[in-house]
């Protein structure tokens, strides 16, 4: 018998939902489309209209028309719709970070737990079968060292270079990303130090609660053909390297939408919760502090 799709309403109507989330939740067949919010009524109509989705300036009617929420909206207005979503009994598919400060990621996670729904995140990377199996060797593998980067030229120009992004950096836009791999890898980070400037080039000292110490290297204002994300491991056995060059990221989004799906229906979420977006912006604004202090 088959199911019924899952119904997705979509917060937003930039180019990353223009992207990915509108066409990946109207594919199916795990979800539907069913409307579009996005404050200037055009945007959502010219986003809603390619895929027969209703189009809205008024989020309570988004709710009405869906069983779960998906956000492709800057952090701090993602945080505050989303708990209004999750009140109202939604299911959220969060971005990161989930918001702009600690205490906003808190109170969401709290009132997500509170009205007992599912929570998500798009940690793109993590869906990808290639990354799954980095994480699987890097768990057995002894670390003693890493080093990893997130680097780009989106802050420079264009579509993503957005206020938000250009005002915080490459801090929490990409940090999350790298320090949720170096986490998954090597385990617990125990403390975290910055040194350099999140909207130029950021260097973060990890150290884990299994002894290694690992870097990770940010920046979204560098001139590169593709973005270059690594993560390379060090031990006695030699090295273990995870490196997105020959990757498709598109592959990521139908198991994202799979798994999203089945988590509602399950009504559990996956371990990509919306915890889990709280522990990374502990490790971001841990990152924050230092650089403050040592300024």
């Amino acid at each position: 018998m088959t199911e019924t799709p899952l119904r997705i309403g979509l917060v937003g109507a930039g180019p990353w939902a223009h992207t990915m989330h509108a066409p990946t939740f109207a594919a199916g067949p795990e979800t539907t489309l069913t409307a579009v919010y996005a404050r200037r009524a055009e945007a959502a109509a010219e986003l809603a209209g390619k895929y027969g989705a209703v189009a809205t300036t008024d989020f309570d009617a988004l709710l009405g028309t869906c069983d779960a929420v998906a956000f492709a909206v800057r952090p701090d207005v993602q945080a505050d719709l989303a708990r209004r979503a999750a009140r109202a009994g939604k299911a959220v598919l969060l971005e990161k970070p989930v918001a702009l400060t600690l205490p906003a990621a808190r109170e969401l996670a709290d009132t997500i737990e509170i009205a007992g729904v599912v929570s998500q995140l798009v940690l793109t990377k993590r869906y990808l079968p290639a990354t799954r199996e980095f994480l699987d060797r890097a768990r057995s593998f002894d670390t003693v060292g890493a080093r990893s980067c997130y680097l780009h030229g989106a802050f420079l120009g264009g579509d993503l270079a957005t206020g938000w992004r250009l005002e915080h950096g490459a801090l929490p836009d990409l940090g999350p990303h790298l320090l949720d791999l170096l986490e998954s890898a090597l385990g617990p980070i125990h403390a975290i130090r910055a040194t350099g400037d999140s909207t130029k080039w950021i260097e973060l000292t990890c150290e884990h609660e299994s002894g290694a110490v690992s870097q990770a290297s940010l920046s979204g204002v560098i001139g590169l053909a593709r973005p270059r994300t690594t993560v390379e491991l060090y031990g006695p056995a030699g090295a273990l390297t995870y490196d997105t060059a020959a990757l498709d990221h598109t592959e990521a989004w139908p198991i994202l939408r799979a798994e999203f799906a089945a988590a509602v229906r399950a009504g559990r979420s996956s371990a990509l919760d919306v915890r889990r977006g709280v522990r990374l912006q502990e490790l971001i604004a841990q990152a924050a502090g230092s650089l403050h202090a040592a300024s």
